[in-house]
C-alpha cells in the first residue's frame, strides 16, 4: 500500500481515495462524533441520556455514529443487566487519546469565533453586493 498521504513524487500532499486513514479521519471529524465523544469524557452514559446531551441528533443518527464509534475502537459498548436492560457506552483507551486534539480544536473555535464572524460577514457583504 502507498504512504498515506502521498508525496514520493514531490507535489504536495496527494490524497488517494484508497487511502484508508480518509475514512477513519471522516468518522472522527464528524460533528457528532466529536460531541459524543465529549459527552463520554464525563464517563459512562447511557443511549438516552446520550441523546439529551445532544440536541439535534435524530435516534438513526446517534445509533449510526455509535456504531461506527465501537467499530473503530473509540467507544465501548457494555450491556447493563437492568430490568428493561440497558446499554451504556464509553471511550476506550484508544478514543481517550483523540481527547487532546479535540479539546484543541474546541478551544481554537471558542477563541477565534468572533474572527469567524466577522470573516462571514465580510464575506457575505462582497457578494451579496452591499
Amino acid at each position: 500500500m502507498p504512504p498515506c498521504p502521498d508525496t514520493s513524487d514531490g507535489s504536495a500532499f496527494r490524497f488517494s481515495v484508497d487511502c484508508p486513514s480518509r475514512l477513519l479521519f471522516d468518522q472522527v471529524a464528524d460533528k457528532w462524533s466529536m460531541l459524543i465523544m465529549s459527552v463520554l469524557n464525563n464517563g459512562p452514559t447511557r443511549f438516552n441520556q446520550l441523546k439529551r446531551c445532544l440536541e439535534g441528533v435524530s435516534q438513526k443518527s446517534l445509533s449510526a455514529t455509535l456504531k461506527r464509534l465501537e467499530r473503530n475502537g473509540i467507544i465501548a459498548r457494555h450491556v447493563l443487566e437492568t430490568n428493561p436492560p440497558g446499554v451504556e457506552y464509553q471511550l476506550t483507551e484508544l478514543g481517550r487519546t483523540l481527547l487532546p486534539p479535540f479539546q484543541a480544536i474546541y478551544r481554537w473555535t471558542y477563541e477565534n469565533m468572533a474572527a469567524v464572524e466577522a470573516a462571514r460577514s465580510a464575506y457575505d457583504r462582497r457578494t451579496n453586493g452591499d
